[in-house]
């Protein structure tokens, strides 16, 4: 029976694709369930005309794989199960288990396409397991494969090496504040020099202001004496020209002595 695919049908085909499937399968599984249309011109026509938007919807498809093939590969799953004390398994991991754990990580995967081996894990350890993703594309998933007891030991053994972490984060915690002491003390003595320098400041200054003082007290001075010696030359000059008249006078008088 020829049918074309209406819709992605896992292990058989895509939306779009022609495929030959038995009569019983085609009637009473993908018509009824709208997974197929019967094989014609007319659904020929319709999904000759959807051609580019199923063309996109691949794209994304492969995009999203190429995304969740990345994820996988760079995780590591946990399967907890029953084992002697030997390691080896009671029971066996099968794809429905990984199936959950992988749920409980946020990756929907249909079971089917996740291929774990047959037999394969018997022993408590870390295996690698296939998980087919869109077109051929495939991701490696990590499986840590343990029992109760050896989990428990685990958590344990973390418990106390967080217990050991925090106790020495509380040591330096301790010798912090010692350390911080030993850094003031040691930069006292900068603060002191500084002290000593603030305190001379001012001396310095006062020097200066006395300096000055001296200068304009000597210059005053020299100007004082300047104007002593021009007075005391002034009061010499005005004597002698009184002298001067005064010998003017009596040459007169003593001129008409003589001729009488």
């Amino acid at each position: 029976m020829k049918l074309i695919l209406n819709q992605d049908v896992h292990n058989l085909g895509e939306e779009g694709d022609v495929v030959v499937v038995r009569r019983g399968y085609g009637r009473n599984y993908l018509l009824p369930q709208g997974l197929a249309v019967p094989f014609n011109k007319q659904n020929q026509a319709y999904f000759a005309s959807r051609a580019e938007i199923i063309e996109k919807r691949k794209e994304e498809k492969r995009k999203a794989a190429s995304s969740l093939k990345e994820r996988i590969d760079e995780m590591s799953i946990t399967i907890l199960v029953s084992a002697g004390d030997s390691g080896r398994l009671f029971g066996s991991v099968t794809n429905s288990m990984v199936q959950e754990a992988l749920a409980k990580e946020g990756i929907e995967v249909e079971r089917k396409r996740i291929e774990v081996p047959s037999h394969a894990i018997k022993m408590i350890g870390e295996y690698k397991i296939n998980v087919r993703l869109y077109e051929g594309e495939s991701a490696v998933l990590t499986l840590d494969v343990t029992s109760e007891a050896l989990l428990k030991k685990r958590e344990a053994d973390a418990a106390a090496e967080a217990e050991k972490a925090a106790k020495a984060e509380e040591v330096v915690a301790e010798e912090a504040p010692v350390e911080v002491e030993e850094v003031v003390a040691e930069e006292a003595p900068v603060v002191e020099v500084e002290e000593v320098v603030a305190e001379e400041a001012p001396v310095v200054e006062a020097e200066e202001v006395v300096e000055e003082k001296v200068e304009v007290e000597e210059a005053v001075a020299e100007e004082v004496v300047e104007e002593k010696a021009e007075v005391e030359e002034a009061v010499a000059e005005e004597e002698a020209v009184a002298e001067e008249e005064e010998a003017t006078e009596e040459a007169p008088a003593e001129a008409v002595e003589s001729e009488e």
